[in-house]
């Protein structure tokens, strides 16, 4: 009841900021929330606008796919080989520390305009948190199920999908949580600078436009699914870490 309640507050707080911010700047820098959520309901009941929410989407679920299974693949690689995990650790940081759209024009130049470009430069900012928290989540294992892993002389397909994977989830959830949110992020840039269809694209071509309403219902739309989609996971990561502790 009390987060509830929180929520509504800082929902409420949102809006008279966002009013105000509104009637200090006026509607040619920023539109009233009343503007943005009836400008959204005319997107949402458009046939046009369906189109771009599916672009949006079919990229985002690509790089999601890549980013999760090539981060996984590389964490787990990593966290059952002490001495490489070691090794690779800090240049993991140092790449995921580097400003992916510095690799723009090198995405470009390799995978051309259209989806191909979306998914390589959303995978490429998902793919190295997700690594990280696998390597992570591989070395809290406590070392007494290695230990009994080799004991019943299991493989490593086996250690891996009975014993590694059980008990890495919580970790592994927090990763895919954070992988989502930079994934997203990759697409919505790949889509803003070199892309014909998309939510980002609109966003791009409302602001060349000066079309402010239209701007700020596609970024309220965006906003409300990757909050909704970003909370699910939320919870279901702390209902991992409780149920572990």
């Amino acid at each position: 009841m009390r987060q509830s309640l929180d929520t509504i507050l800082l929902v409420l707080g949102i809006l008279a900021v966002w009013q105000l911010l509104n009637w200090s700047a006026g509607d040619i820098a920023i539109a009233s929330p009343a503007a943005t959520f009836a400008r959204a309901g005319e997107l949402l009941t458009s046939a046009t606008f369906w189109p771009h929410v599916w672009e949006t989407a079919s990229a985002l679920v690509y790089a999601l796919l890549i980013a999760i299974l090539g981060g996984l693949t590389v964490g787990l690689a990593l966290g059952l080989h002490k001495v490489s995990g070691e090794v690779a650790e800090p240049i993991l940081i140092s790449l995921y520390s580097l400003p992916k759209i510095t690799l723009y024009p090198l995405i470009l130049l390799v995978f051309g305009l259209g989806m191909s470009a979306k998914v390589a430069f959303g995978a490429i900012h998902g793919i190295i948190p997700v690594a990280i928290f696998t390597l992570g989540a591989v070395r809290t294992i406590a070392p007494v199920y290695f230990k009994t892993a080799r004991v019943l002389r299991l493989s490593r397909g086996q250690l891996v999908s009975t014993v590694v994977v059980p008990a890495a989830i919580p970790e592994l959830v927090s990763g895919l949580r954070v992988g989502f949110s930079l994934t997203l992020l990759g697409v919505m840039i790949g889509e803003m600078f070199a892309s014909q269809r998309g939510l980002g694209y609109l966003i791009m071509n409302a602001i060349g436009t000066l079309d402010v309403p239209t701007m700020m219902a596609v970024i309220l739309i965006l906003a409300t699914v990757a909050i909704a989609i970003s909370g699910g996971l939320l919870y279901l990561d702390r209902r991992l870490h409780h149920r572990a502790s």
